[in-house]
């Protein structure tokens, strides 16, 4: 499981931008680089190469869920 703890800390590698967790794909969102970096056995992936791009529906969807929950 990861430690919501390290939104804290981390930062969207490309961006520099704040990162948010999607508890449901196990991901760390950048809605500033529209990247997705996935999180395995706990530990954020935060390469690049690895992550995925997020479409502009995802990315408003995001937006609102991630303004929801303050």
């Amino acid at each position: 499981m990861f430690d919501t703890r390290l939104l804290e800390i981390l930062v969207c590698p490309v961006t520099k931008a704040k990162l948010e967790y999607d508890s449901e794909k196990d991901e760390l969102i950048s809605l500033a680089g529209n990247l997705a970096y996935p999180v395995r056995d706990g530990i954020p992936v935060m390469l690049e190469e690895e992550a995925r791009q997020i479409t502009l529906d995802e990315k408003e969807a995001y937006k609102r869920q991630f303004k929801a929950q303050g």
